[in-house]
């Protein structure tokens, strides 16, 4: 571990936040104590710099690997492409043969505009849906990047209004303060927020995460769709996270509901830098009627990466597989609490699951956790991102050695034992916080 965290105190007087992903950052999981880089990775193990081996049981990449790391058929690809060369003054094919695949997983749908990471997703398609619909008010629900758009909502009377959906406190410094009132969050679930949000604004966009935390109520869905219909708004479903976890496309097939403007990011190139916005021919058509561009948008190694990653996860059916794994470790996690008496709450769909321990103590709770199952030889917190590569002896042999843990933190909450004093460090931070 001395070799990532001697590399991480230079990181942080060099790049400011020490690292590109706030989710990544070592203060999140074991500050002083976490590896922090990695070596090598493959199926679900990771290799710190010290070269010693881990079993990945966290968040695999922050979702991006539900095929497990260095997919063989998914990299040989990426080989064979890359000696055909990368980039050219021409544009690549393959982002033409992934459009019409994604278009077959997605019948509702008839064009699609192509990115390489979820904040960038998000952005085109709010540009593209104000564009279309004339309006340029838009209503959210749930987390969708670190544009101006997204944060404007914290310039808005009430001020931390993106506490239920990002991070408490979070101050919008460097965005403009005259995007305030341009963007209005709402609850999961409040259809009657939503409803008073559209009475009382120019709201042309709709712009939600189908399901995160928990599902649709009293047919939530469904009124969001109409109302969009009745209002001439334009509707997108985020599924940068969810897609590909429970169905072969977006969670929204499960609910049966089917949105303007889709973006799928993540999982879908398993690894590799790719995500698409995916809508209706009429939305669509308004990315002309705006400046929308990247160089790096035409490189040939995303398109490649997800036209296996595709062939390969309806192959497996990995959606199904991810989410009988999510759900044997949230059983797991549940069985556990249970056993001693420490209370949690799991949240998310099994593939991307999550749990908190009800305790005053809940971060040093999760210290100790990811503490212990580090010298156990686990890479593990209170999340957990399932991929096809997770081996039922993993999860068993994990199950095991949090029952251990689990075993410990009821003696701290009998105030038998002081969690302080097994600590070999400091507390984590506290991270996302998510609305739905």
């Amino acid at each position: 571990m001395k070799t990532g965290q001697n590399l991480y105190k230079k990181a942080k007087k060099i790049i400011p936040g020490g690292t590109m992903l706030l989710s990544k950052r070592p203060e999140m999981f074991l500050p002083e104590n976490w590896p922090a880089y990695f070596s090598r990775s493959k199926g679900c193990k990771v290799w710190t710099l010290d070269n010693e081996e881990l079993i990945d049981m966290s968040i695999m990449g922050i979702g991006t690997n539900s095929l497990g790391y260095g997919n063989e058929e998914v990299d040989q690809a990426i080989q064979e492409i890359i000696k055909k060369g990368n980039m050219s003054t021409f544009n690549c094919p393959e982002e033409v043969y992934l459009a019409e695949e994604l278009i077959k997983i997605n019948p509702w749908a008839d064009m699609v505009r192509f990115a390489r990471t979820g904040g960038e997703a998000n952005a085109i398609s709010i540009r593209i849906a104000r564009a279309a619909s004339g309006k340029d008010g838009v209503a959210i629900c749930g987390y969708h990047g670190w544009h101006d758009w997204y944060l404007s909502v914290n310039h808005n009377d009430g001020k931390d209004n993106l506490s239920k959906h990002l991070l408490p406190g979070l101050q919008p410094l460097g965005v403009p303060k005259n995007l305030k009132g341009s963007v209005h969050p709402f609850e999961y679930n409040n259809f009657e927020q939503l409803k008073d949000i559209v009475h009382n604004n120019k709201i042309g966009v709709i712009k939600m995460e189908v399901v995160r935390n928990f599902g649709p109520e009293n047919n939530f869905l469904n009124k969001v769709r109409d109302l969009a219909t009745k209002k001439n708004i334009v509707l997108i479903f985020d599924e940068c996270t969810s897609g590909f976890r429970e169905t072969n496309g977006g969670i929204f097939k499960k609910y049966k509901v089917n949105p303007d403007l889709a973006m799928f990011g993540k999982t879908m190139g398993n690894g590799y830098a790719i995500t698409a916005v995916v809508g209706t021919r009429s939305v669509m058509e308004a990315a002309q009627k705006t400046f929308i561009s990247s160089t790096f948008w035409t490189e040939r190694i995303g398109p490649t990466a997800a036209l296996k990653t595709l062939e390969i996860m309806n192959r497996l059916k990995s959606w199904k597989i991810i989410t009988q794994k999510g759900k044997k470790v949230q059983d797991g996690w549940i069985r556990i609490s249970k056993k001693y008496n420490v209370p949690i709450s799991c949240s998310a769909i099994p593939a991307v699951s999550s749990f908190k321990i009800n305790s005053k103590n809940h971060l040093k709770y999760k210290t100790f956790l990811s503490q212990e199952m580090l010298k156990k030889g686990f890479i593990a917190s209170t999340h957990f991102y399932a991929s096809t590569e997770h081996k039922e002896e993993y999860i068993d042999n994990y199950l095991n050695e949090l029952d251990s843990i689990f075993n410990i933190l009821s003696k701290c909450e009998k105030e038998e034992i002081n969690i302080d004093d097994l600590l070999d460090g400091p507390v984590c931070h506290s991270g996302f916080s998510r609305l739905n």
